[in-house]
Formats: C-alpha cells, structure tokens, sequence
C-alpha cells in the first residue's frame, strides 16, 4: 500500500514527465504518442516505476528500448524540474502498460462466447 507521500510524489513525476514526453517525445519517438498511464514509487522514493503506453506503435518493445537508452537524459530533465520539490531525482525504470491490449483479449473471449449457441438445460 502506497503513503499518501509516495502517492503525491508520483503524481509530481507522472506529470512533468507527460509534459517532458509532450514536449519532446517526438524527438525520440517521431510519430509515436507516449502516454504515462502509471507511476509506482518505492518507500523511499529512490525509484519511481513509470509504466507507458504507446499509441501509433507497430513495435512497443523498440519504443520502450529506445526511452530506456534515453533514461538517463530523460531523468535529468525530471531533476531540473522536480529540483526544488525533492532532495534525490528517482532512478527510473520504465515499462510498457499492456492494460489496454489485455482489455482488448478480454473483450473479443467475451463476444465469442456470448455469440456461440446456448446448450439448452437440462432438467434431471
């Protein structure tokens, strides 16, 4: 369970790194729109685990690849803006939110068995 602590400390990385991604995601992903969808932050706010997900993607694990190989740049314009609301910048460790593609599985389950005929009951 999350304090009310790391929860509003995620909210202040959750999002000033929207506006980072905002503003300059295309130079890193062009044509590719990152949304953050969810930021974890352990205890002591040493890591903050920033789950994305990317629209206009044929390829999510290259993109995640590519914001991981830009992690470092990534976490030192967070720093430049968080500077004066934290004493340490997080490490960052991104990974792809697949809520989305699971919804989508679950749905297309659902409509196939809703749309198979129904055995009749059978009364013993």
């Amino acid at each position: 369970m999350e304090s009310k602590r790391q929860q509003k400390f995620a909210g202040v990385i959750q999002k000033d790194l929207a506006e980072i991604f905002q503003r300059e995601g295309s130079n890193l992903l062009p044509n590719i729109m990152v949304t953050i969808t969810k930021v974890r932050v352990t205890s002591d706010l040493a890591i903050a685990r920033i789950y994305l997900s990317f629209f206009n993607s044929s390829n999510n694990s290259l993109a995640l690849n590519t914001i991981k190989a830009h992690a470092g740049e990534i976490r030192y314009k967070l720093g430049s803006r968080i500077k004066d609301q934290a004493r340490i910048v997080p490490q960052l460790e991104f990974f792809v939110d697949d809520t989305s593609e699971y919804v989508e599985r679950m749905d297309k389950i659902f409509d196939k068995i809703s749309k198979e005929p129904r055995q009749p009951e059978q009364e013993e």
